[in-house]
């Protein structure tokens, strides 16, 4: 009787030790994942400021891309790698120069080729690191377009990673209802105009037919349009 009770006092001790091993486990796991994350809050932030024009764009692309994810039906873990790759989707113009970056004006035909190399120069910088594999496709695929005419590889339709597609729409919305140099900032009207109108050219149309849907519910207006921060964060 007592050979039992010792025996199942040590099972009981084993279980014991394999749980709190595993929480250990568990706690280090995410004080690693939140560090990865803050490491790259820091870099999108650090493209927001090298590019004067796009103070804050990182942070409210990612916002509605994540909004637009989730009602399109992303799992939980998929969600984490959109966040990262639309943190990180103009990362590849770290090795674009200043002076084709900050440019006042339009870009002649040789700045614009030495530009649209962004999204390869962003595969090469991200792919080597593991933890970023999954998030690829933000970067990669951006600016690729519904009709094959995008770059840089000339993707069509489908064959463009849904992330992307997302992530395209709310970029352009963003840039068009932005103030540049050469141009005033437009009205979310005349963008949503443009969206609608470039719907199954350069955009999915299923994509913009959710983005206005969610612009409907949210009263005709992104202002104030945030996510809950969750286990997605």
């Amino acid at each position: 009787m007592v050979d039992l009770l010792v025996a199942a006092a040590e099972r009981v001790g084993n279980a014991l030790r394999r749980t709190e091993l595993f929480e250990q486990i568990q706690r280090a796991n995410d004080e690693l994942r939140a560090a990865y994350d803050a490491t790259i809050e820091g870099w999108a932030r650090a493209l927001d400021l090298r590019d004067h024009e796009t103070e804050g764009h990182s942070r409210r692309v990612t916002e509605l891309t994540m909004r637009i994810a989730e009602r399109m039906g992303f799992a939980d873990e998929e969600l984490v790698h959109i966040r990262r790759g639309a943190l990180l989707h103009d990362i590849g113009k770290m090795g674009i120069p200043d002076a084709i970056l900050n440019k006042p004006g339009p870009l002649d035909e040789r700045e614009w080729v030495i530009m649209r190399t962004h999204p390869t120069l962003a595969v090469e910088l991200l792919r080597p690191i593991a933890f970023l594999a999954p998030a690829l496709a933000i970067p990669w695929c951006h600016h690729e377009k519904w009709d094959g005419t995008g770059y840089p590889r000339g993707l069509r339709g489908a064959d463009i990673p849904l992330a992307a597609r997302i992530f395209a729409v709310v970029d352009v919305y963003d840039a068009l209802t932005s103030d540049r140099p050469y141009r005033a900032a437009w009205s979310p009207e005349r963008a949503l105009a443009y969206l609608r109108e470039q719907a199954g050219s350069h955009f999915d149309p299923h994509v913009v037919e959710v983005f206005l849907a969610l612009y409907v519910e949210n009263g005709y207006s992104w202002d104030g349009f945030t996510r809950e921060e969750s286990c997605h964060a």
